[in-house]
């Protein structure tokens, strides 16, 4: 029975990423992406296997707040103008309220609110700088990062090497630079294959 459970539980948190992530056309199965560098992290931080599962859970549901985004705003190809940008960024603490009262995950809010807060405190929704911003969204907001930069790649936009760059050149200012180093050495080592991400299909404009 307790088994039958977890498998329950699993398909809905997974279903769940999957209709996030079927909302945005610019995005592809971004939360399960999201949610295996997320693990992978953490694995190099010494987490329990425990503490890797949740956290994989709570980071396939981190943009369960893009529901509330007008679908004009979510799915425009082009730059957002500061009041769309404005209403795009409510995401994270639309994100929170759907899941504050959601006890099967531990940190989930953590994940959904505090994943665009930036290490130098000019983030949002919160202007948590440092150790101040929960772990859960400091790894997460490492591994939505470097997706969304890799999204970039398989566009043809830029090339791997602009990421790692972009991943050295915003460590401690935007991303925790412990988390950053670890996520770089990840994909230098070939556990994160980036030559298969960026061969992937991928359609639609900028992720936010």
């Amino acid at each position: 029975m307790a088994r039958e459970q977890v498998r329950m539980s699993n398909e809905t948190i997974l279903t769940i990423a999957h209709t996030i992530d079927a909302r945005d056309p610019n995005t592809s199965r971004h939360s399960e992406r999201v949610a295996e560098y997320a693990v992978k992290i953490a694995q190099k931080m010494d987490f329990s296997p425990e503490e890797c599962e949740n956290l994989r859970k709570a980071a396939l549901v981190h943009d369960i707040g893009r529901v509330g985004i007008p679908d004009a705003i979510l799915n425009k190809t082009v730059r957002l103008t500061d009041d769309e940008y404005d209403i795009m960024k409510t995401h994270v603490t639309k994100g929170a309220e759907i899941l504050k009262n959601f006890t099967g995950i531990d940190h989930v809010v953590d994940a959904a609110l505090y994943h665009h807060e930036r290490y130098d405190g000019h983030g949002y929704a919160s202007g948590l700088k440092g150790e101040e911003i929960p772990l859960y969204g400091r790894i997460i907001g490492v591994a939505d990062a470097f997706d969304n930069m890799m999204t970039r790649v398989r566009r043809g936009q830029v090339d791997v090497e602009y990421v790692l760059e972009e991943l050295v050149r915003n460590s401690g200012t935007q991303f925790d630079p412990e988390i950053a180093d670890i996520m770089l050495a990840l994909v230098v080592s070939g556990d994160v294959d980036v030559a298969g991400i960026s061969q992937a299909p991928e359609k639609g404009g900028e992720d936010s």
